[in-house]
């Protein structure tokens, strides 16, 4: 059996305005499912890397759709469990020019939060996996996501398969009556690879300190595991408008990526999760630090010329920006 990458985290229905209306104008909206996490293995499957997602659905017909969404994509879907609750649901609203862009959730009481310890053999899944991703939203959703994510956590570690995190605090989501400081430390203990920013780091780890680097440092003394950290840094210029480039602190040094100047962007949701994916990817690859930073960028990049939150660009597409071939080409 090959080794696959295993995601976890909802997953949910995004209705978006047509082009750049306002909600407020919108007399009909665009229909996808995508998550955090699920952006991850869905851009990994798609450049031919095994991802299996697991995650919790209402057992009806949105959560078959959404199911048969991650399967276009080539994701593994065996391990989703079903329930009798709802799906959680978020509206895009695309800003333009210098009107910012607007998402309005409505997840309370979703099938995923009410997934519940001792529901996924993760022995088995672990016993056969090469990597595992989680974020910080899933902790965030109620105790017993909290809880999963620690078992899974917990049986990465005893199957050594590395681990990566993407903190994302969202303090909106800490509504159960426990907050990130709570919760967030003991599972980033168990994780080798992080993606986060100062704000992460003081909101779940407690860590005060405006230097990336010395925040970075600071972490790893707490928590020895951590290997590496990375993050975006993005100029908005305006909503059409970006700058971004990528930095990788991996223990010893800070590496700094190629800056991307992305002058008419599509869609810029979901690009973390492309950053996150393409550094996976050149880590499975076995690449070097820079050249997986660059990789990860450049994933970062292609996704804010695609609509839909998973990045469907192809590797090769993600190679060939790396190294600055056929960009902007018309290729036959």
């Amino acid at each position: 059996m090959q080794k696959e990458v295993i995601t976890l985290g909802d997953v949910m229905l995004r209705l978006s305005t047509p082009g750049f209306l306002r909600i407020t104008q919108a007399e009909a909206f665009q229909v996808r499912y995508a998550g955090s996490e699920a952006n991850v293995s869905s851009a990994l499957a798609g450049w031919q890397i095994p991802a299996r997602h697991v995650t919790r659905f209402p057992d009806n017909d949105l959560g078959r759709a959404a199911t048969e969404s991650l399967q276009r994509y080539g994701v593994n879907t065996q391990s989703i469990l079903y329930g009798e609750e709802r799906i959680g649901i978020y509206f895009l609203e695309n800003g333009s020019m210098q009107r910012s862009s607007r998402i309005i959730y409505d997840r309370y009481d979703s099938a995923f939060a009410a997934i519940q310890p001792g529901q996924v053999d993760w022995d088995n899944l672990m016993e056969q996996a090469s990597w595992f991703h989680w974020s910080g939203i899933t902790p965030a959703l109620s105790e017993g996501a909290a809880l999963v994510c620690k078992e899974a956590l917990v049986a990465a570690r005893k199957y050594n398969v590395p681990i990566s995190a993407d903190i994302n605090y969202r303090r909106n989501l800490w509504q159960y009556g426990k907050q990130a400081h709570e919760v967030m430390p003991e599972l980033i203990a168990l994780s080798d690879i992080l993606v986060g920013d100062v704000v992460d780091f003081e909101n779940c780890l407690g860590i005060v300190e405006p230097d990336f680097i010395k925040a970075c440092q600071r972490a790893q003394q707490r928590n020895p595991g951590i290997k590496k950290v990375a993050k975006t840094v993005r100029e908005s210029i305006s909503s059409s408008h970006n700058r971004i480039k990528g930095v990788l602190w991996t223990g010893h040094q800070l590496l700094e990526s190629r800056l991307y100047d992305l002058t008419h962007i599509v869609d810029r949701v979901g690009s973390g999760d492309a950053f996150m994916a393409g550094l996976i990817a050149g880590w499975l690859h076995k690449q070097s630090e820079q050249q997986t930073l660059e990789l990860g960028v450049a994933s970062c990049a292609l996704k804010h010329s695609i609509e839909g939150d998973v990045n469907i660009c192809s590797w090769s597409e993600v190679e060939s920006l790396v190294r600055g071939e056929n960009v902007g080409k018309l290729l036959r």
